[in-house]
C-alpha cells in the first residue's frame, strides 16, 4: 500500500512509539501505514460514518493488520477515552468541521501529547483557533500532491488546561493581535513554514501573486461597487503574500 505524498507528510509528523487514534479514518491508510512501519504503538481507527469504516475494516484485513487496529465508529472524539491515545490525527476535511471536533471533547484532546492536523479549507482559521486555545505548534509541513497544496502541523495542548477552560481574558491574552508573537501573515500562511523559508510555501505564494494579479488586470475596465470591492480585497490579499514573500528575502 502506497500512501500519496500528502498522507506520507501526514504520517511523518506522528512521533514515534506513540499510541495513535486516527479521527475520520476513512480508509484507515494512515493506521495501516504508522504499524506496518513500526511507528506507532497501536492504533485506532475511527469515522463517524459506517460506510468509510467498513472500507477501513476491509484494508486493515487485506493488511494483516486485525487485532492491531481497532476500529470505532465515533463522531470525532466522542469514543476514545481521556488519556487512551498518545497523538490523535486529523487529515483531509475542512477547517471548521475540524475545530468544531476539537471543541466538542476538550478533556480527551487536552489529554493527548501531541495532534496532526491537515485541515483541507480555512487553515488561518484553525491556526487562530489554535493559538488562541494556547496550543503549542511544534512543526509545521506543505506538501504539493496532483497539483494541490497541503499545508499540516503537529501541535501539542497546552500543559495547563483546566477542566473549566480558559476565562476570557487568558484566551485574548493568546490571540494572535494580543500579545504578537504571531502576527497576521504568519496566521494565514503558516509561522514556522514562513520562518523555515519552505519551498512548497513560497510556490504556493508566488503562484497565487499571480492569479489574483491577473484577476485584478482583468477588472481595471470594469466599476460599480462590487467591483471596487473586489479590487480592494485582491490588493488586500496580495499586500499579505507580499509579505509572505518577503520572509523569503530576510
Amino acid at each position: 500500500m502506497e500512501l500519496s505524498d500528502r498522507l506520507q507528510a501526514v504520517a511523518s509528523l506522528v512521533t514515534a512509539g506513540n499510541r495513535v487514534a486516527d479521527i475520520g479514518t476513512d480508509h484507515a491508510y494512515i493506521p495501516i501505514y504508522l504499524l506496518r512501519e513500526g511507528t506507532a504503538r497501536s492504533a485506532i481507527a475511527m469515522d463517524v460514518n459506517e460506510g468509510p469504516l467498513k472500507k477501513a475494516g476491509e484494508h486493515v484485513k487485506e493488511n494483516g493488520m486485525e487485532g492491531k487496529i481497532r476500529l470505532c465508529l465515533s463522531d470525532g472524539f466522542e469514543k476514545l477515552e481521556p488519556s487512551e491515545a498518545d497523538t490523535a490525527v486529523i487529515a483531509g476535511m475542512g477547517g471548521p468541521l475540524m475545530v468544531r471536533i476539537l471543541q466538542a471533547y476538550p478533556e480527551t484532546v487536552f489529554s493527548l501529547k501531541e495532534l496532526v492536523l491537515q485541515p483541507q479549507s480555512e487553515i488561518a482559521k484553525v491556526r487562530a483557533f489554535l493559538l488562541e486555545e494556547g496550543f503549542l505548534f511544534i512543526q509545521e509541513d506543505m506538501v504539493k500532491d496532483d497539483g494541490k497544496y497541503y499545508p499540516m502541523m503537529k501541535v501539542a495542548p497546552p500543559q495547563d488546561f483546566r477542566c473549566g477552560g480558559r476565562t476570557e481574558e487568558e484566551k485574548k491574552s493568546r490571540r494572535p493581535e494580543g500579545t504578537g508573537a504571531w502576527n497576521e501573515t504568519e496566521v494565514r500562511y503558516g509561522k514556522l513554514l514562513l520562518e523555515m523559508k519552505h519551498p512548497v510555501l513560497q510556490e504556493y505564494l508566488k503562484r497565487e501573486e499571480t492569479i489574483r494579479r491577473r484577476i485584478l488586470a482583468g477588472l481595471q475596465t470594469q466599476s460599480g461597487e462590487r467591483i471596487r470591492n473586489r479590487k480592494m480585497e485582491l490588493e488586500e490579499e496580495l499586500e499579505y503574500i507580499r509579505k509572505g514573500l518577503d520572509y523569503y528575502a530576510m
